[in-house]
């Protein structure tokens, strides 16, 4: 079974269901059954999104993904520059 990306605003809006269901007096294995989600899962998002608005958290996301195509740029160019230090003993 392929794994379930959620987006931010079902994130945001599971969390606070998450919460009211804990306050109501739910064990928190009951509202992650409730809300299909492992415990695991419901912990990492709370130690991330915790406290957050909607357009904060797709900030985030899209400074997440500009910052993982900005490494993956710096390796490239530190690829490259290594080749041409091999290439330039080379030629010495």
């Amino acid at each position: 079974m392929p794994r379930k990306r959620h987006t931010p605003d079902e994130i945001i809006r599971k969390l606070r269901q998450a919460d009211a269901d804990v306050g109501a007096g739910l064990s928190i294995g009951q509202v992650c059954q409730k809300l299909e989600v492992s415990e695991h899962t419901l912990y990492r998002w709370r130690n991330q999104y915790g406290g957050m608005k909607g357009p904060e958290m797709k900030r985030l996301k899209e400074l997440e993904r500009e910052n993982a195509r900005l490494k993956r740029l710096v390796a490239e160019q530190a690829l490259d520059m290594q080749i041409l230090k091999e290439v330039a003993r080379g030629n010495s």
